[in-house]
């Protein structure tokens, strides 16, 4: 499993997530069980995505909520684009990846799952993110 692949089920876990309101171990491995991910890497790199998102959780959405135009508020936000957002930005600040291969799998990820406008929010809030740590 590559790690375009990896982040996609990140990306569906932190939509799970997002959804239920809950995270717990016995979920992360459900997960792992019903998507049939034995990849010893791809389970390390999901777990990895999902905990320090928790970990940094409110950051991260003090992050994009400073990136939101002022009429914007989190909650308005899609529970897809905010999944998206949070993986963007986790891998770009924590993870330290090239921005511009995080920015480019997290809008295809939008094109794939999200609505119309998602690739053009999504991209215009990580570019937003960049700007500022430069």
């Amino acid at each position: 499993m590559n790690r375009s692949e990896a982040r996609e089920l990140a990306f569906k876990f932190l939509y799970q997530i997002e959804v239920q309101k809950e995270l717990n171990e016995e979920q992360i491995e459900l997960f792992f069980e019903n998507n049939e991910i034995i990849d010893n890497n791809a389970q390390e790199y999901i777990k990895d995505i999902v905990n320090g998102i928790k970990m940094h959780e409110k950051t991260i959405n003090e992050i994009i909520a400073s990136n939101l135009k002022t009429d914007w508020k989190l909650e308005r936000i899609s529970k897809i684009n905010l999944s998206l957002l949070k993986l963007g930005i986790y891998e770009i600040n924590y993870k330290e990846l090239p921005y511009k291969v995080v920015i480019n799998e997290v809008v295809e990820l939008a094109k794939k799952y999200g609505e119309d406008t998602s690739p053009l929010f999504i991209n215009g809030i990580l570019a937003s993110v960049v700007k500022e740590n430069e």
